[in-house]
């Protein structure tokens, strides 16, 4: 018997004290991401994509607050500079990722939407029990990210909040 992949919908927001066009350039430069965000452990680029970066495949792995590593491609589907970059992944994460950055009166409110469902057996088979368990791990590892942004851009972080929806097997 195989357990029903578990559904996610979660979303992150930082509210950055730097202007969107120092912000935007870190954002799109992943394979720098392992030394400002401390769980990401890789990023590896597979395929380059086209002059503006649409149909790029990076392999990314991900480490975390509990002890697992999750991996996955993640192909750019559509960027719009400096508003927003949306992607697809495949892996032990499958679905949809996507950055949305808006100039503030303070900073830069970078929005990040992520609707996956885990491709992990063993998460499917736990999600009923651990679903909350995972998503306060997400939400570790995004709020991680914001302080790292930060601390690598040389700003504050002046907020941050995380929102998940209920896990569906």
């Amino acid at each position: 018997m195989t357990s029903a992949a578990a559904q996610y919908a979660l979303t992150t927001c930082w509210l950055l004290d730097a202007p969107i066009d120092r912000v935007w350039p870190v954002l799109t430069a992943p394979e720098t991401w392992p030394t400002w965000w401390t769980y990401v452990v890789a990023v590896e680029p597979l395929i380059p994509g086209d002059s503006n970066g649409i149909g790029a495949v990076r392999r990314y792995t991900w480490s975390s607050r509990l002890p697992y590593r999750l991996t996955f491609d993640m192909r750019t589907t559509a960027l719009m500079q400096p508003v927003y970059i949306e992607g697809v992944a495949h892996g032990e994460l499958t679905g949809t990722g996507r950055w949305d950055l808006v100039e503030h009166a303070t900073g830069t409110r970078v929005q990040y939407t992520w609707r996956v469902s885990t491709g992990k057996r063993w998460m499917n088979a736990l999600a009923p029990l651990l679903a909350p368990v995972f998503t306060w791990n997400h939400d570790q590892v995004m709020a991680e990210g914001g302080r790292g942004i930060a601390r690598h851009l040389g700003v504050r972080l002046l907020a941050y909040e995380g929102r998940a929806a209920a896990a569906s097997p």
